[in-house]
Formats: C-alpha cells, sequence, structure tokens
C-alpha cells in the first residue's frame, strides 16, 4: 500500500525545536521531490519545503518564512524525509504535511499541487 506517513508533531514553546518525519511506504522515497506543506487555521495551505529526489542532487528549497530556521533532509536507508524546524514561532502553529506526485523528481514550486499526501501532523507553537 502506497502512503506517506507524519509523525513529530506537538506543542513547543516559542523558540523551541521540532523534527518532522515523513515515512513512505510502497514507493521509494529518493526517486520523487517531496514537499513539506502547512495549514493554520482559517489559512489557505501554503508549502514550506521541499527537497528534489536523489538523481536531481536531492535539490532543497524554502519559503522565505522559514529560510534559516527549517532544514529538510532524506534518509534513503529508512526511506523517510525529515523537517527540522529550530525557532519555532507561533505562526509556524499549523498542521503539516508532507506530499508528493508520480511525475515529480524536481521542485517545480513550494505551492505544488501535490497528489499524494500523508494524513498530517499538528504543530503548535505556543507559551
Amino acid at each position: 500500500q502506497v502512503q506517506l506517513v507524519e509523525s513529530g508533531g506537538g506543542l513547543v514553546q516559542p523558540g523551541g525545536s521540532l523534527r518532522l518525519s515523513c515515512a513512505a511506504s510502497g514507493f521509494t522515497l529518493e526517486s520523487y521531490a517531496i514537499g513539506w506543506v502547512r495549514q493554520a487555521p482559517g489559512k489557505e495551505r501554503e508549502g514550506v519545503s521541499c527537497i528534489s529526489s536523489s538523481s536531481k542532487d536531492g535539490r532543497t528549497y524554502y519559503r522565505d518564512s522559514v529560510k534559516g530556521r527549517f532544514t529538510i533532509s532524506r534518509d534513503n536507508a529508512k526511506n523517510t524525509v525529515y523537517l527540522q524546524m529550530n525557532n519555532l514561532k507561533p505562526e509556524d502553529t499549523a498542521v503539516y504535511y508532507c506530499a508528493t506526485d508520480w511525475v515529480l523528481t524536481s521542485c517545480m514550486s513550494l505551492d505544488y499541487h501535490y497528489d499524494v499526501w500523508g494524513q498530517g501532523t499538528q504543530v503548535t507553537v505556543s507559551s
């Protein structure tokens, strides 16, 4: 069964850190570009980061609001992509999803319309 499963969300104080994981099953994750997308209450989804496939050198991309704070990476042996989030801010509060598309090997746009999604993991930044 093809699926993406996110984990690692939780409640953290401003300035804290979390590492989100996106584990794939039923397909080889390194062959595809993988995006992290978030949706805050009452707001539209926005792409946060993307990592291209290993064949495209795994190039990484970030939304300006998270540059320098978030790092996307992949562990091909574990078939998993991570999003390390440091210096978290209240405005980072959202449900975070990982996503991919069967035709996507390079990141095209942070707001790409992916067709395979995980179930999401809640990140809450609050004191």
